[in-house]
């Protein structure tokens, strides 16, 4: 599903990533772990197509990301990569159902279509009730279910996540890992995963140490 090989990523002066040979599979959940500064949300941001890399070869999905240019770039990360991170970034102003809907209208699909699958994930994750409510009116666990449904929408073929629990209670974030590991088996999605929570890298399929811009 990735294939990562050479990966260089320097800011300036500062060497961040040096070298970084990564492969993950489909149906894969993969920790990556280690201490802050090490380069893991660098990597999780060239690996989502959010930055570039300065050096290396990146394929998903059988595409060859880096030979892309920045309009099929775009196209290619709103249909094949989801994203859930820390603070959710629902738009307030929007409903849950309208929230989960906006990477859908993006990539063209109709309105009709795109409800339509927004409430069928509202109804996996057992928030059809919510679906006109605003984050404000939602708990920490619901607005992050939200966002998990918002990043499946259009059925990507991989699901990036930065911290998605660090800002939850335990139970909720207890909730949140087991939701993961229901995606991988019943929708057979794959999920990177960048965390600070020993429960949740624990339970991954593999965990991936990066210490100094470098796996371990």
């Amino acid at each position: 599903m990735i294939q990562a090989n050479g990966i260089f990523k320097s800011y300036g002066q500062l060497k961040v990533l040096k070298g970084i040979d990564l492969h993950i599979s489909k149906q894969e959940i993969v920790s990556i772990i280690g201490p802050s500064g090490a380069g893991k949300s660098t990597l999780l941001h060239i690996l989502g197509t959010l930055d570039k890399a300065d050096q290396g070869r990146l394929v998903i999905d059988g595409t060859e990301v880096n030979k892309l240019n920045d309009t099929a770039m775009a196209a290619f990360r709103n249909k094949k990569i989801g994203f859930v991170f820390q603070f959710h970034h629902l738009l307030p102003e929007f409903t849950a159902l309208e929230n989960i809907c906006i990477p859908a209208y993006i990539g063209g699909t109709s309105k009709k279509d795109a409800i339509k699958r927004a409430e069928e994930l509202l109804d996996y994750l057992n928030l059809s009730d919510r679906k006109t409510h605003k984050p404000s009116e939602l708990s920490g666990g619901e607005q992050q279910r939200i966002a998990v449904a918002r990043a499946l929408v259009n059925s990507p073929a991989i699901v990036l996540a930065d911290e998605p629990s660090g800002n939850l209670d335990t139970k909720s974030a207890h909730d949140l890992h087991q939701l993961f590991f229901r995606l991988r088996d019943e929708m057979h999605q794959t999920f990177v995963i960048v965390t600070h929570n020993p429960q949740l890298a624990e339970m991954s399929d593999r965990t991936i140490t990066i210490k100094d811009g470098k796996i371990q």
